[in-house]
């Protein structure tokens, strides 16, 4: 599959994860009630918003303009890894966490590794590969772990009064 194609998909399909993000919220009110809750609801949907906004710029950029993609994947990187770290350091003491936290940290790693292929793309060479496929590699990554811990949230959070009234 050419490079620029995976990307109008993998973006495609991710802001549809956000839309599907959204309802599930929509449907389960209470989990904004508690700013802990809101956190994790508000890291899952960066975790699908993220990566679409990265496919975005990797379609725009492209091979033509290296730097446009390199230069926002970076920025959109660090703040996914700043935003990651400052999830999990807010909750290290929340016995609720789960499999949450371990899964989080691999997505902080994952950013931060996404940072340094988009400020020296020549180690994607190492592995074989050329930027744009290793950091759609690790995007793909990102987003298994958002589907997983996504599933992980909702089968600890959802209730069989989704409105909260009982």
């Amino acid at each position: 599959m050419d490079v620029s194609t995976f990307y109008a998909l993998f973006s495609a399909t991710c802001f549809t994860l956000v839309g599907l993000w959204w309802t599930v919220v929509e449907r389960n009110r209470p989990w904004l009630r508690d700013p802990a809750t809101r956190r994790r609801v508000g890291a899952i949907y960066l975790s699908f918003l993220l990566p679409a906004l990265m496919g975005l710029f990797a379609q725009v950029g492209g091979t033509e303009v290296p730097l446009f993609w390199r230069a926002s994947f970076v920025v959109i990187a660090a703040v996914g890894a700043l935003g990651t770290v400052r999830l999990l350091r807010a909750g290290r003491n929340d016995p609720d966490a789960g499999i949450f936290a371990r899964l989080w940290w691999a997505s902080a790693v994952l950013y931060a590794v996404i940072a340094v292929v988009g400020v020296a793309p020549e180690l994607a060479g190492t592995v074989g590969l050329t930027p744009l496929q290793a950091e759609a590699t690790m995007l793909i990554l990102l987003v298994a772990i958002a589907h997983a811990v996504a599933w992980e949230f909702m089968t600890r959070h959802v209730t069989d009064d989704p409105a909260g009234t009982t």
